[in-house]
């Protein structure tokens, strides 16, 4: 089993982890789940974050073969577009994207010249699907349940999971956004507990539960021991009832509305006004 070098970046503003995945024979390299600065009061963004895992991939002199989101995210703005301008690498999402763009685009009243077909993403990627890095291969495993778009990339030793689970003490995602079920982010958990036990699981959140520092990594094995909403031999509907029953207490994220509607456009900003300028639209009393 091949063993991908990962750096991490921490986004503070979203507690997201953005991966650089590095096949250590080649040289070749992907990005995960890249971060836009957003200041909401402001309604600016910037892109610090992004531009330093360009500095890092430049500086260590990588090719890097493609941008891979693991779904629409809520809770932050995505650098795909930026990166892809910067170093030329297509942006990638599940094949789901579609359905969750169409959901969105009721939600926005983007109209029907607003393209449901993912096109906006040079490629879309259904189940099964493989790319390469190098001397790696990028596995696809979807992962619905969170959201219908949801995949996790599985490379060598390690598979990086989105929001499907957390940390073990952390638990997993919430499924109450539109296109979520718990039962199917269950059967999507199920799926990623087939992989071996020291394969190195790479999160997309965490949240630093009970105040201790924030983590990335974990291990399949340590998930199906230890994950406080979901182990190896938890029921699937134990877990249906705890996780609905969470999400009913939860708050939407701070940034779902600016997010979504970027993100379903692979980071894109909306098409710039007659006065040159963009805007987000926010619908009132949708959620």
């Amino acid at each position: 089993m091949q063993t991908p070098a990962v750096t991490p970046f921490f986004h503070e503003q979203s507690s997201t982890w953005t991966y650089v995945v590095q096949d250590p024979a080649t040289a070749h390299a992907v990005i995960i789940d890249p971060c836009l600065d957003f200041d909401a009061a402001a309604a600016r963004t910037s892109t610090d974050s992004a531009d330093a895992v360009f500095d890092f991939v430049t500086g260590q002199g990588l090719q890097v073969d493609w941008i891979l989101e693991t779904h629409a995210h809520a809770d932050h703005l995505s650098a795909g577009a930026h990166l892809r301008q910067r170093l030329g690498a297509p942006v990638c999402i599940g094949s789901g994207i579609t359905a969750v763009q169409q959901a969105f685009r009721a939600v926005y009243n983007l109209g029907e010249d607003f393209p449901v077909d993912g096109s906006q993403f040079e490629r879309t990627l259904p189940a099964g699907s493989e790319l390469s890095c190098g001397s790696l291969a990028v596995e696809v495993i979807p992962v619905p349940g969170h959201t219908s778009d949801s995949v996790a990339y599985h490379i060598g030793d390690a598979v990086f999971v989105g929001d499907s689970l957390f940390m073990p003490d952390g638990g997993t995602a919430r499924c109450d956004f539109p296109g979520g079920d718990a039962g199917v982010l269950y059967d999507s958990i199920q799926r990623l507990y087939q992989l071996p036990d020291p394969t190195r699981v790479f999160v997309c959140h965490d949240y630093g539960p009970g105040g201790r520092e924030v983590r990335c990594e974990t291990t399949i094995g340590e998930q199906r021991r230890s994950n406080i909403h979901v182990r190896e031999r938890t029921p699937r509907e134990e877990f249906v009832a705890r996780r609905t029953e969470r999400d009913a207490t939860l708050s939407m994220p701070k940034l779902i509305l600016p997010a979504i509607q970027v993100n379903i456009r692979a980071g894109e900003l909306p098409p710039p006004e007659p006065n040159g300028i963009s805007y987000l639209r926010i619908p009132l009393n949708r959620f």
